[in-house]
């Protein structure tokens, strides 16, 4: 009896030692456990302070820039408020190349007075105007939107009058590099042409113009391999030009006054016969939303006065038959 009464004793001692070294190991481990939660805790905690401060950030200026690109396309720039003396004029954008000194003889004229011109074709001005863009003068290079805007009630009544004309032109690049020498070239396989698309005035005096050379002279086939070779339909006048002058095409359809306008060396030309031409009227007139009537009526008076007048035939335009 007395034996297993010692193993008794020892087995609860080896028990006892035992839950004396598992407590002395737990209480090693529980403080470097708890050493770490804390910097880790704050170590998450510091950085977690510019995170929320910087996401707004960015968010704020990848939102705030998207307005002002959208006003810049559709709106001139500068965008003047109101003020006596300012004008804004949405202008056809074949006009580009005479603005400049239509601004400084306009500033001349009436000093105190300053026109800032934006540019584009006729069909974009037309929109931009209809979905609220502001503006003082109207310059179309299209009879079909002047008239959509005039029973739209947008005009001034009594402000929309004729301003200048423009035919077309066949323009090259300056070393012709397709060998163009005349209009029947044009149907050749492999030229490439560029033609303002058909929303835009020019590509409507364009098809008129290529149509009549068709009935007059070149004959229907001429007519149907010329489009075959158009490869762009631009949205723009200028548009037409910049391809040329680049050398994407062979040849395009603009307006007189843009190869007039043009640096020496930029084009070679051809020249539409003005019984087969289209010739395109120009209209000015004032905004009924115009805050600054007073100057618009001022720029209309100067855009029709000789002073205009002979600006416009410098760069290519014609006078209103």
């Amino acid at each position: 009896m007395k034996r297993p009464l010692k193993n008794q004793i020892l087995i609860i001692g080896i028990v006892c030692g035992l839950l004396l070294l598992t407590t002395f190991f737990a209480g090693c481990t529980s403080s470097p456990a708890t050493q770490p939660v804390t910097p880790a805790v704050s170590t998450t905690a510091v950085p977690a302070t510019p995170a929320p401060t910087a996401l707004p950030t960015p968010q704020a200026s990848s939102t705030t820039p998207a307005p002002a690109v959208i006003a810049t396309t559709s709106t001139p720039v500068p965008v003047y408020t109101y003020s006596e003396g300012n004008v804004v004029a949405f202008t056809a954008a074949s006009l580009k190349g005479v603005t400049p000194k239509l601004a400084t003889d306009f500033e001349k004229m009436y000093p105190g007075h300053k026109v800032v011109f934006n540019l584009d074709g006729t069909q974009a001005l037309r929109t931009q105007v209809m979905n609220g863009a502001y503006a003082d003068v109207f310059i179309s290079a299209s009879n079909a939107y002047t008239m959509e805007l005039t029973k739209g009630g947008y005009f001034v009544d009594g402000t929309v009058k004729p301003l200048t004309s423009n035919y077309v032109i066949v323009i090259l690049p300056a070393n012709n590099p397709a060998n163009i020498k005349s209009l029947a070239d044009l149907a050749k396989p492999g030229i490439k042409i560029a033609l303002g698309d058909k929303s835009v005035p020019v590509g409507t005096a364009t098809i008129a113009a290529i149509g009549n050379l068709a009935k007059s002279t070149y004959g229907q086939n001429w007519n149907t391999s010329v489009m075959k070779n158009v490869v762009t339909y631009e949205t723009s006048e200028p548009g037409v030009a910049t391809k040329v002058a680049l050398g994407e095409v062979d040849a395009g359809f603009v307006y007189e006054s843009t190869y007039t306008a043009s640096p020496k060396g930029t084009y070679t030309a051809i020249t539409i016969p003005k019984a087969d031409n289209y010739l395109q009227t120009y209209t000015i007139g004032v905004m009924k939303q115009s805050t600054s009537k007073g100057a618009a009526s001022d720029f209309e008076i100067f855009m029709l006065s000789a002073v205009g007048q002979q600006d416009l035939k410098d760069y290519g335009f014609r006078p209103i038959s």
